[in-house]
């Protein structure tokens, strides 16, 4: 029986399979905060040219944007197990090559590592998309909102694992952290291994032919849910990285940056509990608008202070924004593809979304050494501006005209 199926006897049902996601998510987000926490600082040690310490995150989500749209239509042949098993594969070898650099003090090698480790999470972004074919039509929000509160366990999980792995190897203070993102990518692969996915359905099998991926993309809903995806986690990956420069800057201590990152983390996912529910009842295109209104309160707190205190509220308000920007997108590019399509059209939005990340990251970096954080936080703003507009463009269609 496939989920769809089991969802017509109890379409309220949410399966095992989806909290087994969740954890999975709960697994690569641990490591994605672990690699936020102590990538760019453990690279001050790698590297003497200081505007490239933020280059391996940025080559993590270049791989991530490189393999959104070949992971999903491989996935889309192979099934999701094979996909996801496939990607930590890469994830594992990732990380074993940075603890190797670590140890021998080889940037560029880190870097690659950081890149395979890019390529693993442009398997393990789908993890969502994965809970909505489990789930009928009217729970996918809550079945998106479900996985990635499995990042919950990240806040706490990655940014300590970054603090007690310093203490692992005294020589190298931070090649702990990255034995621990190894055992992270063993425990994925574990997990993945027990999920059961729905079938590949076969061509045979498809009761329409699906549209060109142009006609699909048309859609002013498919254009606004692909903008407010793409600047939404852009604009959080952008800040994210610049903050532990910043706070490093002014002198605070690494802790307090662990403590910075692990709140932003738990803020980005912990409403995910309420998110789901949140968007039924006051729809999605108004919890975008105010995921985008977080963001605008973060740049404000970020340009009136650098106390610890400014560095956790703007990234407590950042984490929020995120959620609601993303699972709130990602939601409404559900509503416009049909089953045949899904491939093309989630590979097609998540390299979008990840390429300006990509661009995001890096510039993050850059611009923070060379013009300092308040350039940083200004500009941020007009490409919130961008979402506001999108979400008013769409809001005044009429309903008949928002799909094609």
């Amino acid at each position: 029986m496939t989920a769809s199926e089991a969802d017509q006897n109890d379409p309220q049902k949410i399966p095992f399979s989806v909290y087994l996601l969740a954890l999975c998510q709960a697994l690569m987000m641990s490591s994605t905060s672990l690699m936020i926490t102590a990538s760019s600082l453990v690279c001050l040690t790698l590297t003497d040219d200081k505007s490239l310490v933020t280059l391996p995150l940025s080559l993590q989500f270049l791989g991530l944007m490189l393999t959104s749209m070949p992971a999903s239509i491989l996935m889309g042949r192979l099934g999701r197990k094979q996909g996801f098993l496939i990607g930590t594969l890469f994830g594992l070898v990732g990380a074993l090559l940075m603890v190797y650099a670590v140890f021998n003090h080889q940037f560029w090698l880190f870097a690659v590592g950081s890149f395979l480790i890019g390529i693993f999470n442009g398997f393990g972004i789908y993890y969502r998309f994965a809970a909505v074919d489990m789930v009928s039509e009217q729970n996918r929000p809550k079945a998106i909102s479900y996985v990635m509160a499995g990042g919950v366990i990240a806040a706490f999980v990655g940014p300590n694992l970054a603090n007690f792995g310093q203490s692992m190897f005294p020589s190298e203070p931070f090649a702990g952290g990255f034995i621990y993102a190894v055992i992270i990518y063993l425990l994925i692969f574990v997990v993945i291994s027990f999920i059961k996915f729905p079938k590949v359905i076969s061509s045979q099998g498809k009761q329409a032919e699906p549209r060109p991926l142009r006609k699909v993309a048309s859609q002013p809903m498919f254009i606004v849910a692909v903008i407010c995806g793409m600047l939404g986690y852009a604009i959080m990956s952008y800040l994210m990285t610049a903050t532990p420069l910043a706070m490093k800057h002014h002198a605070h201590d690494f802790s307090d940056t662990a403590f910075v990152i692990q709140w932003h983390v738990l803020a980005m996912f912990a409403p995910s509990f309420f998110t789901g529910n949140i968007i039924q009842r006051f729809g999605v295109l108004n919890v975008i608008l105010t995921g985008a209104m977080l963001a605008v309160v973060c740049v404000v707190i970020n340009l009136n202070g650098q106390t610890v205190w400014h560095f956790w509220a703007a990234l407590v308000a950042l984490g929020i924004s995120w959620n609601f920007l993303f699972i709130g997108a990602t939601a409404l590019l559900t509503q416009t593809y049909r089953e045949e399509e899904k491939s093309k059209a989630q590979g097609f939005n998540d390299f979008a979304v990840f390429t300006l990340v990509t661009i995001a990251s890096l510039s993050a970096g850059v611009l923070q050494h060379k013009l300092g954080w308040q350039t940083v936080n200004y500009a941020a703003l007009p490409f919130v501006a961008v979402i506001i507009m999108s979400v008013f463009w769409l809001k005044m269609k009429p309903l008949e005209l928002r799909l094609y």
